[in-house]
C-alpha cells in the first residue's frame, strides 16, 4: 500500500517539476536572476485570476439585487484594469521565459556535443546517425523549453488555484469541500498516461531516429540510389518507417488522449453537484445568490484549465522523459580513459612494437590472433592480405581508437594505454580510402592538420601533395569553398587535400590506409607521387591491395583470417612462395 502511495505521489507535477529542475540547475544557474524574474511574474498572473471571481459577489449583490449605480459603475474599470496588468506582466513573463529557455537549450546542446566529441570510435559503431542527431539535438529542445514552460504553468496555476480555493471558502466552505475533493479524482488517471507514455515515447524515439537516418543515407547515398534505381526500393522503406510513425502517433493518443475528456467528465460532476448543493444553501438563506455566483465563476475558473490537462500533461511528460535521455547521455562515460598522470608522447626515438596482441570487436568474436612485429623508427612496413583479414584493425590500434584485448602495443617501450590520448594521436598522421572532407575553404580543411601554420607552410604541404597548381587556378584560392564533404573536388584532388593536412600535422607517425585504391591510374599516380612525399624520413603503416604500391617498403606482412601468416621484404617473399607470392602473380599475370 506504501509503495502505491509513493507511486501515485510522483505523478503529480510538482514532484517531477523539483526532481528535473534539480538535474537542471546547472545549466539554469548562470541565469537564474532573469529565469526567477520570469517565474517570479507567473504568480501574479495567476492570482490575478481570483480578482475577478472576487468582484463578481459584490456586483450580484449591490447590483443586481440592492441596485447600487455607483458600484455598478466601477466595477468594470476594475475588472479591465486587473486583466490589463495581468496582460502586461503574462507578456514580460513570457520573453524572460523564452530568453532562458533559448540559453538552456544552447547550453545543453553545447554540453551534448562534448560528451559527443568525447565518445569513442566504437560508439559511433553501435549508433545510427538518426538516433545521435534526435537524441543529441531534438531532446534538448523538447527538456529546456518543456521544463521552463512546466514550471512557469505550475506556478501560475498553482498560485491561481490557491487564490480560487479561497474565493470558494470565502463564499461557502461548504461547496469548497466537495470542489476540493473532485480534484483528488484527477491523480490516478494521471498516474496511468504516465506508465503508458514512456513506453510508447521509447518506442517513438527509435522510429524518428529511423526517420532522419533515412533522410541521411538518402542524402550521402543519392548517386548510389539513382545509378542502381532504387528509388522504389527506397521509397518503399520510408513508407514502412511512417506506417510505423502513424501506428505509434495513434497508439499514444488511443492511451492517453482520454484523460482529457474523463476530466472534463469529472469536472462536470463536480459543477452538478455544486450547483444541486449551492442551491438548497441558497434556498435556506445560507449563502446569498452572490456568494453562488462567485462560487461558480471561481469553481469554473479553477476546473477550466484543467479540461486539457490531458495534452498539457503529455507535453510535460514528452519534457520530463527527454531530460531522463540527456542525463542517460551526460552519465555515459567513455570506455577508453587516460590513465592517472599518463606519460606525453613528444617523440618517436626507437618505433612501435607489438607484442601478442588479440583484439575483438564483440566479446567472444576476435579478429586479430597473437599479432607479434617490430616497426622501427624511419621504416616503412606495408600490410597486405585478403580482404577483412584485420589489416585496417591493426592500423586503427596504434591511435588507439580502441583498445586491444590481450597482449601489448608499445611506442619506445611504453605500453600505449600509458601515453595520453591527445599526445599520442598528435604524433600520427592518417590517410584513408575516403578522406572526410569538411564543409568549408581548402583553407580551413588543410588547417584542421595544423591551426597554427602560415600561408606559406600550407601552400608548401599543396606543393607537396601535388595539388598547388589546381588551387593556384582557382579564382578563390585558398579560400575555395569544397561543399559538404568536398563534393565539388574529385576523388584524386579530395585525396590530395588530404595529404596536404597530414603534411601540415608534420606527424613522424604515417598511417596510410588504401589511400590510392579507389583512383583511376592517371589520379593514382599522381596520388602516389604525394604521398611518396609524405612518406619520407617517416615511419610508416601502408594498407593496400595493390602490391605494386608497397614493392620498395622495408618490411611486407602478409595478414589474414587476424593473423601473421608471412612478413619479409618484396624479394624474400616471392622467393618464399607463398601467401604473397600468390598474391603477386594473381595481380601480374598476363
Amino acid at each position: 500500500m506504501g509503495k502505491k502511495r509513493q507511486k501515485l505521489k510522483r505523478a503529480f507535477n510538482a514532484n517531477l517539476i523539483i526532481l528535473n529542475f534539480k538535474r537542471m540547475w546547472p545549466f539554469i544557474k548562470p541565469f537564474w536572476v532573469r529565469a526567477l524574474i520570469g517565474v517570479l511574474l507567473t504568480i501574479p498572473v495567476g492570482g490575478l485570476d481570483a480578482v475577478v471571481a472576487m468582484f463578481l459577489k459584490p456586483f450580484m449583490d449591490q447590483v443586481m439585487v440592492d441596485k447600487q449605480q455607483a458600484f455598478s459603475a466601477m466595477i468594470p474599470y476594475l475588472i479591465v484594469g486587473f486583466t490589463l496588468v495581468q496582460g502586461v506582466l503574462l507578456y514580460a513573463s513570457d520573453y524572460l521565459n523564452t530568453w532562458v529557455a533559448q540559453k538552456i537549450t544552447i547550453g545543453l546542446k553545447r554540453k551534448l556535443y562534448e560528451k559527443l566529441l568525447s565518445m569513442d570510435t566504437a560508439y559511433f559503431d553501435s549508433h545510427n546517425s538518426g538516433e545521435i542527431l534526435f537524441r543529441y539535438s531534438t531532446d534538448a529542445e523538447t527538456a529546456s523549453t518543456g521544463l521552463i514552460n512546466s514550471i512557469k504553468q505550475f506556478l501560475s496555476r498553482t498560485f491561481s488555484s490557491i487564490a480560487l480555493v479561497f474565493v470558494l471558502i470565502y463564499n461557502s466552505w461548504q461547496m469548497a469541500a466537495i470542489a476540493v475533493a473532485v480534484l483528488g479524482l484527477f491523480i490516478y488517471p494521471m498516474y496511468i498516461v504516465r506508465k503508458k507514455m514512456k513506453a510508447i515515447l521509447a518506442k517513438t524515439v527509435v522510429n524518428l531516429s529511423s526517420i532522419m537516418t533515412a533522410y541521411n543515407e538518402t542524402f550521402a547515398g543519392n548517386r548510389t540510389i539513382r545509378s542502381f534505381t532504387l528509388e522504389e526500393e527506397f521509397k518503399r522503406r520510408f513508407y514502412k518507417i511512417t506506417d510505423v510513425t502513424f501506428a505509434l502517433a495513434m497508439k499514444m493518443v488511443k492511451s492517453t488522449n482520454w484523460l482529457s475528456p474523463l476530466m472534463h467528465i469529472i469536472m462536470s460532476i463536480g459543477v452538478a453537484f455544486v450547483i444541486g448543493f449551492g442551491s438548497y444553501l441558497i434556498v435556506t438563506g445560507r449563502i446569498t445568490s452572490g456568494n453562488f455566483v462567485a462560487f461558480t465563476a471561481a469553481l469554473i475558473m479553477l476546473y477550466k484549465p484543467l479540461k486539457s490537462v490531458g495534452n498539457y500533461y503529455i507535453s510535460i511528460q514528452n519534457s520530463f522523459i527527454a531530460i531522463d535521455r540527456i542525463f542517460e547521455i551526460l552519465d555515459l562515460q567513455p570506455q577508453l580513459k587516460d590513465r592517472e598522470n599518463p606519460a606525453t608522447l613528444t617523440e618517436i626515438r626507437k618505433g612501435i612494437t607489438f607484442d601478442n596482441v588479440c583484439f575483438a570487436y564483440v566479446p567472444g568474436r576476435e579478429v586479430l590472433h597473437n599479432i607479434t612485429l617490430e616497426i622501427p623508427r624511419g621504416t616503412t612496413l606495408a600490410l597486405v592480405g585478403n580482404s577483412g583479414g584485420g589489416k585496417t584493425t591493426i592500423s586503427t590500434l596504434i591511435p588507439r581508437l580502441y583498445d586491444i584485448t590481450g597482449g601489448e602495443i608499445k611506442i619506445d617501450g611504453v605500453n600505449v594505454k600509458d601515453i595520453s590520448q591527445d599526445s599520442l594521436r598528435k604524433q600520427i598522421a592518417m590517410v584513408f580510402q575516403d578522406n572526410f572532407l569538411f564543409t568549408g575553404t581548402i583553407r580551413e580543411n588543410v588547417l584542421l592538420g595544423n591551426p597554427n601554420v602560415t600561408d606559406a607552410e600550407i601552400w608548401a604541404a599543396l606543393e607537396n601533395a601535388c595539388l598547388a597548381d589546381f588551387v593556384k587556378g582557382l579564382e578563390l584560392g585558398l579560400d575555395t569553398e569544397i561543399g559538404e564533404r568536398g563534393t565539388l573536388l574529385s576523388g584524386g584532388q579530395k585525396q590530395r587535400l588530404a595529404i596536404a593536412r597530414a603534411f601540415v600535422k608534420n606527424a613522424p607517425i604515417v598511417i596510410l590506409d588504401e589511400a590510392t585504391s579507389a583512383l583511376d591510374t592517371k589520379s593514382e599516380r599522381v596520388v602516389q607521387e604525394a604521398l611518396d612525399n609524405l612518406m619520407k624520413n617517416r615511419t610508416v603503416i601502408v594498407i593496400a591491395h595493390r602490391l605494386s604500391t608497397v614493392q620498395n617498403a622495408d618490411n611486407i606482412i602478409v595478414v589474414n583470417d587476424g593473423q601473421i601468416v608471412e612478413s619479409g621484404n618484396h624479394e624474400t617473399l616471392l622467393a618464399q612462395d607463398g601467401a604473397y607470392a600468390a598474391l603477386y602473380k594473381m595481380q601480374f599475370k598476363k
